[in-house]
């Protein structure tokens, strides 16, 4: 069976025009990449554009990179070639970003999936530049996400005590914690990887939903040390 990342690399071979690829659309009656290849190719060029907003591309990022699609060793060249194109293309961040909300439609999960593998690629050379948040901030409000959300995915992946479990599972202080674990646990499912495949998501990009799990159970994991010590 042809990997997604391979169907990528016979579009992007030959064809230079990357807006095209995006779009699903091809000049002259060529047949046009699936909407899967077109999402993936999307989401690639605009983690391509962050590694380069700040005038350089660490070997950190181009990891973090890698880690978020889990790329096999046979595929990486395939990606690559991708990667390059995309990082060359005259486009701005802001039309892949664009487009990959169209894909996905307003609201939906993944959007913030996409997000936190962003700050995730962002963050994986130590620290976030000017440029990079002001990069990732845009990204934010180009996907319609709320900024109280885009605080807390970086205090998260920063490590800071700012991180609010409360808000990251989007509770009430004085919920009692049964219902609080009640949406715990549908925030966990919604973020399964097999769901994660089912929005039409590369199975390469798995790791979206990893990072989102584990912002869902660090949450869950401080509430319930919280509670246990408030006086009954």
């Amino acid at each position: 069976m042809i990997s997604n990342w391979q169907k990528v690399k016979k579009f992007v071979r030959g064809n230079r025009d990357i807006k095209s690829l995006v779009k699903g659309k091809l000049p002259g009656g060529n047949k046009r990449p699936s909407r899967k290849v077109s999402f993936t190719i999307a989401i690639i060029s605009l983690g391509a554009k962050l590694t380069k907003v700040d005038g350089h591309v660490t070997k950190e990022e181009i990891k973090a990179f890698r880690e978020i699609f889990q790329l096999p060793e046979s595929e990486q060249k395939n990606a690559a070639r991708v990667f390059n194109s995309a990082s060359k293309s005259t486009l701005g961040y802001e039309y892949y970003a664009l487009e990959i909300r169209k894909h996905l439609g307003a609201g939906s999960p993944l959007l913030e999936d996409l997000m936190d593998g962003l700050i995730y690629i962002a963050r994986a050379d130590g620290e976030i530049s000017f440029q990079e948040r002001r990069f990732l901030i845009r990204v934010n409000a180009l996907f319609g996400l709320p900024r109280r959300q885009f605080r807390q995915k970086i205090n998260f992946h920063n490590g800071k005590d700012s991180f609010d479990p409360y808000k990251v599972l989007g509770v009430k202080r004085d919920m009692p914690l049964s219902e609080i674990r009640r949406k715990w646990r549908n925030l966990v499912l919604k973020s399964h990887p097999d769901v994660l495949v089912a929005r039409g998501v590369p199975e390469e990009a798995i790791r979206l939903s990893e990072i989102q799990l584990s912002r869902y159970n660090l949450a869950w994991k401080k509430i319930q040390e919280e509670k246990q010590f408030v006086p009954t």
